[in-house]
């Protein structure tokens, strides 16, 4: 008997963007990938702005983002979620990644991020900082001023890693170790 997968955790999306994250997230999941974003941005030819990466940890090629621009593509041309002639584009999170499921924020721990938040936290709405981990309702950043902050997921409006030359080192060695 095959231990059963634990079920993946799937970022955070709002009106158009969770409608679409809802119907490709199963295709993309069922393929061996894992959604990390759906953004839908411009009105007169909305752009689906579609992040992923690959379930098993190995570096994200440019076969892989054609495999599921065709997959997803197909999704979204039979339910139709966009009434408008659209763009399709799909890429990897890159190194300096949106941090938008708990597990970014502990694989990322020790790394520099900025987060901003919807509504203003202790006055302020920017943070930046060290990753010191999430759970599935809060992340937590060491200030670059000092002290450690608890900042509530749902309230983000984005996380994202800060490209450092530790960052790069750590990607580096991350690819050297899956070859």
């Amino acid at each position: 008997m095959t231990p059963e997968r634990p079920p993946l955790e799937r970022p955070r999306h709002e009106g158009l963007d969770a409608r679409i994250a809802d119907l490709v997230a199963p295709t993309i999941e069922h393929m061996g990938y894992e959604l990390v974003r759906v953004q839908v941005s411009g009105k007169e030819r909305p752009v689906v702005q579609i992040m992923a990466d690959r379930a098993d940890g190995t570096p994200f090629t440019v076969e892989d983002c054609e495999q599921i621009s065709h997959a997803v593509g197909a999704v979204l041309d039979v339910s139709d979620p966009i009434k408008a002639e659209w763009t399709l584009e799909v890429s990897s999170p890159g190194i300096d990644r949106p941090l938008t499921r708990a597990k970014d924020w502990e694989r990322f721990a020790g790394h520099v991020a900025t987060v901003e938040m919807l509504v203003p936290l202790d006055g302020r709405k920017r943070f930046r900082g060290i990753v010191l981990g999430a759970d599935a309702e809060n992340a937590r950043l060491r200030l670059d001023e000092g002290g450690d902050i608890t900042l509530p997921r749902a309230g983000m409006r984005r996380a994202k890693l800060v490209l450092t030359d530790e960052l790069i080192a750590a990607a580096a060695a991350q690819t050297q170790g899956k070859n």
